[in-house]
């Protein structure tokens, strides 16, 4: 043991003297400066935001960027992915993302089974996306922030489905759900001081009881017909309706058309009328006789091969038709008119 003792002392005294006081205070110097430059600076990446304590206090935000802050452990700084989308999934579990994303295929009841309103069992499958808007609040608010959210965030689901039947449920009111649950977490979020947005809340499945799941996929493609067969009817009709509106105003303009043509006719008669009046009472005789000759000639014109008969006689006359063409044996025009009216 002495031996070792003596041996260990001459490798020091044999070290010693290489190692001069200069040297020793040159490097203490560097390792200083080097500690001072790597706990004086830091970076921020543009998805973050450094959250800078003094002494364990908060002192302020640092934006993107280099900056510098109090060596040697003074101060700290704290990275915080603001502008990262996180999600939490419950009821299920994604094990490879991607364009064919891989779910696990154990379940978790514990999670996704749910009472419905019109108390029947469901098993709801959803996830939310959420963002850190306020970085002091995610560190310091809540201590444990991971259980706190998904907490939150299942007692908001039961909350909204124990509201419901589950018919609605599964069909129509699923976009009320998650449109309800985005804003009651923000609410509750913003009343615990956690510091984060939820931006979207997406139900994944939503299936019954295994037991009766045939029954409630015969009940659901029953509902896609229905919605089928509604929307069939809104074509029909957005392509009728249009169709007949159009007939229909063709319809009203074409007796808009008529009315006011007979109409414009009407006060044109009545227009001749008043003038051939105010003839009438400047010369009565020669305006009647006019008269009855435009009528007769209105009356006889379409017709061909008309004769005139004697009054008197009572008998056909060989006369002229007032087609134009002489009757044969005719006499003449002069003895005809003679002895005719």
């Amino acid at each position: 043991m002495g031996d070792t003792s003596s041996q260990f002392m001459r490798r020091v005294n044999s070290v010693g003297p290489r190692l001069k006081p200069s040297l020793l205070i040159g490097l203490g110097v560097a390792v200083l400066i080097l500690i001072f430059v790597f706990t004086s600076f830091f970076i921020v990446d543009q998805t973050e935001r450094g959250v800078i304590t003094t002494l364990g206090k908060f002192t302020y935000v640092a934006e993107p960027g280099l900056h510098f802050k109090l060596p040697f452990g003074i101060q700290v700084c704290y990275k915080v992915k603001t502008e990262v989308v996180q999600t939490e999934q419950f009821g299920y579990r994604t094990e490879k993302p991607g364009i064919a994303t891989q779910y696990s295929t154990r379940e978790y009841p514990e999670e996704s089974t749910m009472l419905t309103g019109d108390l029947n069992i469901v098993d709801v499958e959803w996830g939310i996306q959420y963002r850190i808007v306020d970085p002091k609040a995610w560190l310091f608010g809540v201590n444990d922030r991971e259980k706190t959210i998904r907490d939150i965030s299942q007692a908001v689901i039961n909350l909204l489905v124990g509201d419901r039947t589950i018919l609605g449920i599964i069909g129509p009111e699923r976009p009320a759900i998650q449109d309800e649950a985005v804003k009651m977490m923000n609410d509750t979020f913003k009343s615990y001081g956690l510091g984060i947005l939820v931006t979207q809340v997406r139900l994944q499945n939503i299936v019954p009881p295994k037991g009766v799941q045939d029954a409630f996929e015969d009940v659901n493609k029953a509902i896609q017909d229905m919605n089928r067969l509604i929307n069939e009817g809104k074509e029909s009709y957005n392509s009728e309706i249009p169709k007949a509106q159009g007939e229909a105003e063709q319809v009203v303009e074409v007796a808009q058309g008529y009315s006011t043509e007979r109409v414009n006719r009407a006060r044109g008669d009545v227009a001749r009328f008043n003038s051939v009046y105010q003839e009438y009472r400047k010369a009565p005789e020669v305006t009647r006789q006019r008269l009855y000759y435009e009528m007769i000639e209105d009356v006889f014109k379409g017709d061909s091969g008309v004769q005139l008969i004697d009054k008197k006689l009572g008998n056909f006359l060989p006369l002229m038709n007032l087609g134009g063409q002489a009757a044969p044996n005719a006499p003449s025009s002069s003895a005809a008119t003679g002895g005719t009216k």
